[in-house]
């Protein structure tokens, strides 16, 4: 099972995803592979985020994408497949462990030629990228603590109408808490504060999964 939209019921959110392009047997398979890892599972996005993430990718004609953050690899899918022909994901993650499963299951669904993975810390992969505006789409999905530096590295590669599509961004809601305890709520909402006054993008923060801001590059 994939984890649902902040805000809905079970039964809105089965609506929801019944009424979203459904995910394939691939996808299926990574899901219920990814649940029998336990509590790491929560780590992974719903059906509908993943069908969002195919739908921008087409809609922004990328050929050139970003993931930080990769987990066992089913936004991956979801972003490859949405490539434009000849089109390349370059996927940022630390964890051989998780990624591997991930690896399987892009073979399976025939994308594993459009994804390059790196196992090190983004931030440092993210340095390395070449200093001009070309990537079409990024997806921010890793450590909450680094999300304002990776979308510092990120924004100046992104090409003008570019989208950097950023995860978890109401953070179970606990975002509106005026003094929070957590130092992750914090850093969260200074995240969000900081791009809503960053006047080189657009924004809009949607209500999928656990919330997604939309950033478009002006």
């Amino acid at each position: 099972m994939t984890r649902g939209s902040i805000g809905l019921d079970g039964a809105l959110q089965d609506y929801v995803v019944n009424h979203s392009t459904a995910l394939d047997a691939v996808q299926h398979a990574l899901v219920a592979r990814t649940t029998e890892l336990g509590s790491p599972s929560g780590m992974q996005i719903g059906a509908e985020e993943a069908q969002l993430l195919t739908l921008l990718v087409r809609l922004t004609n990328a050929r050139h994408a970003v993931e930080v953050g990769t987990f066992t690899g089913f936004s991956a899918i979801a972003i490859a497949r949405g490539l434009a022909p000849g089109g390349k994901l370059l996927c940022c993650d630390v964890s051989e462990e998780w990624t591997s499963i991930g690896r399987a299951a892009w073979k399976e669904a025939g994308v594993e030629d459009k994804i390059e993975l790196r196992l090190a810390p983004a931030a440092e992969t993210l340095k390395t990228l070449p200093n001009e505006e070309y990537i079409d789409f990024a997806f921010i999905d890793a450590d909450k603590p680094s999300y304002w530096t990776y979308y510092s590295e990120l924004l100046p590669r992104l090409r003008s109408g570019g989208v950097i599509a950023v995860d978890n961004v109401l953070w179970s809601g606990r975002v509106i808490d005026a003094d929070p305890a957590e130092e992750s709520t914090r850093l969260m909402k200074d995240f969000n504060d900081k791009v809503i006054h960053d006047e080189r993008v657009d924004v809009v923060m949607l209500p999928v999964g656990d919330g997604v801001s939309l950033i478009y590059k002006r």
